[in-house]
């Protein structure tokens, strides 16, 4: 089994050598097949250069930015059985790896993987209060997925597909700018196969979007997107913000 991991990275000079870092001890602890794409979406400052530091390492360039835009030009380049959507201002834990490997290998019907983002930067009474939204988002997902039959859920930054279920589904949405493209892959996925999410498969992150716009004003828009997308097959907020 090969595994892709795939990094999408706008103007991430400042943080994409502690992913690539992260990524590369991980690999080293494990004798899983890895490869590391790492999308340079039209950065204008040193994300290239940072990234071409590492060995072992392919960059490609995108120029027409947007994540979905760059997860999709990643995927063409890549040759893994399963493809590991992972965001650049992310920090790989130990075992991430080798996790991914066991549950795809154990279930021939598990056909995407999913788990909470752990901001490291954020105080202990924030990350409080983001498990109990993850909690809300596991009980939606399970009734989402096995009740109602509409859709699941997976993390964007930290989700893990098969290859051939991806393609089985025609690929990522590239008319989807950024909320609401992990949602519009857990819904058509989860026709095809099992989708799953487990607290088991976290992943540090930057929790400088919540920063800025604040916990519970952040927390209300994906989750006001999650329902969107999954309900009426596109997302309600179509604009953005980088934080950077």
């Amino acid at each position: 089994m090969k595994l892709s991991i795939i990094i999408p990275a706008y103007n991430e000079e400042s943080r994409i050598g502690d992913c690539l870092r992260s990524i590369q001890a991980e690999i080293s602890r494990t004798t899983c097949d890895t490869e590391v794409i790492v999308v340079n979406n039209a950065s204008t400052d040193g994300t290239k250069k940072v990234i071409e530091s590492f060995a072992n390492v392919t960059v490609i360039d995108e120029l027409r930015k947007g994540i979905v835009f760059a997860r999709a030009t990643g995927f063409d380049l890549s040759r893994g059985d399963i493809i590991a959507n992972i965001d650049a201002d992310t920090r790989m834990p130990i075992g991430w790896i080798s996790k991914v490997e066991r549950e795809f290998s154990k279930d021939n019907d598990l056909v995407a993987l999913s788990g909470p983002f752990i901001y490291y930067d954020l105080s202990v009474g924030s990350r409080t209060l983001i498990k109990i939204f993850y909690a809300f988002g596991f009980v939606s997902h399970l009734f989402n997925q096995h009740v109602l039959k509409v859709g699941a859920m997976l993390q964007g930054g930290n989700f893990v597909v098969r290859r051939d279920a991806l393609l089985q589904i025609d690929g990522y949405d590239t008319t989807i700018e950024f909320y609401g493209e992990d949602t519009d892959i857990a819904r058509r996925i989860s026709r095809v196969g099992k989708v799953k999410w487990t607290f088991a498969l976290p992943m540090y992150t930057s929790g400088r979007r919540l920063r800025e716009e604040g916990i519970i004003r952040t927390g209300g828009k994906y989750a006001l997107n999650y329902f969107w997308t999954i309900f009426l097959k596109k997302p309600f907020s179509e604009k953005y913000v980088d934080f950077r």
